[in-house]
């Protein structure tokens, strides 16, 4: 496929109407959801022609989920194939002191075991925290517990695998006090469960660590695609939306992926973007050429308010206009298509399954 033909006339139909189902949800039942946590919404997972998506559940959406499985807008079927996640099998089982399975790792898309390996953060104070996360609320509302341990997510991947066809897993973390920032559990997580399931694909995300080390012990441990996310290139961006994050600078940030590259390979690092902030899109698209040609993946995804956090529920920002979204993730998908890069092509991960963005439909 060559850049230009993201813009294709079928390709430029459906990715209009991604992007405004990625906003404005859809009215329909999904077995499969998840509500609170990091982001990037309250949403409902789908298979829609036959790729993952998460969409966000809005029984006010002008989109229909039909019971026939298509996606309808005033009365008008849109070309999409439309059928939400079957409930896992996993989902029903639970550790031998009493944890259920679902508290300990979630499916997401159709084939993603996703979990927060410590779900608290040293950044959760109202002063430094990132103003689109609620990472604690989830722990507060009892959906999870506070830190999975190694044998957990091997006893969860090795269910989630057998029963229900899992092929890759997630693995991200709050940050910690620690020089590692939360590396050296999720290594330890990773062993654990490469020794339960030695196929499974694993990524693992967290904030550059302060010793670079850590990274190539990730990898010793098994993961094969990693994630470590800025969501913003622009540091004025960074303070008011991430005031404890930002400490973290872009100096670092660009160490840590380039030593990821490194250790990991081309396109096996990602990195969110997220369209709606306040960022000039020019400056965005200029920042995700900068991680191409890094080798880094700009996993571009729309900022979406979400109950618990403080852009939500102090700030009251709403997602971002459909035309900046479509622009920037055409563009983006440009960018991606011209270096060779596919999120597909990664291990594991958020890029690999897509679900969260709307890049796939454009092409990248």
């Amino acid at each position: 496929m060559t850049p230009a033909s993201v813009t294709s006339t079928e390709t430029e139909k459906h990715l209009s109407t991604r992007v405004n189902i990625a906003l404005l949800g859809v009215r329909s039942n999904a077995p499969v959801r998840r509500a609170g946590g990091a982001g990037p919404s309250d949403d409902g997972h789908f298979i829609i022609n036959g790729e993952s998506a998460a969409i966000p559940l809005n029984s006010n959406s002008p989109y229909v989920v039909t019971s026939s499985g298509r996606l309808v807008r005033d009365g008008a079927d849109l070309g999409f194939d439309v059928s939400p996640v079957v409930r896992p099998r996993f989902y029903d089982l639970e550790t031998a002191d009493g944890i259920n399975y679902e508290k300990i790792a979630k499916l997401h898309g159709k084939n993603v075991l996703a979990t927060t390996v410590v779900q608290t953060c040293v950044r959760y104070d109202e002063s430094e925290r990132c103003r689109f996360c609620a990472i604690e609320a989830s722990l507060d509302a009892g959906l999870t517990v506070a830190v999975k341990t190694p044998a957990m997510l091997a006893e969860v991947a090795e269910a989630a695998t057998r029963l229900d066809g899992v092929t890759n897993m997630v693995m991200t973390t709050g940050t910690s006090n620690g020089w590692d920032r939360g590396a050296k559990h999720l290594a330890r997580c990773v062993r654990a469960v490469k020794k339960a399931v030695p196929d499974l694909e694993i990524q693992v995300q967290c904030e550059p660590p302060a010793d670079l080390r850590a990274i190539t012990e990730l990898y010793e441990a098994g993961a094969r695609s990693i994630g470590i996310h800025v969501e913003s290139m622009d540091d004025a961006v960074r303070q008011r939306w991430m005031p404890g994050k930002s400490q973290v600078t872009m100096d670092e940030y660009r160490a840590a992926w380039r030593e990821a590259v490194r250790v990991f390979g081309w396109n096996q690092v990602s990195t969110y973007l997220l369209v709606g902030m306040g960022e000039d899109p020019d400056e965005l698209v200029e920042g995700a050429r900068e991680l191409i040609e890094m080798g880094v993946y700009p996993f571009v995804v729309p900022f979406r308010p979400l109950k618990g956090t403080l852009a939500t529920d102090v700030d009251h920002v709403p997602a971002p206009h459909r035309s900046v979204l479509h622009s920037v993730t055409n563009r983006v998908a440009v960018l991606l298509e011209a270096a060779g890069m596919r999120g597909e092509d990664q291990r594991a991960g958020c890029a690999a399954c897509g679900a969260c963005s709307v890049l796939k439909t454009a092409g990248a």
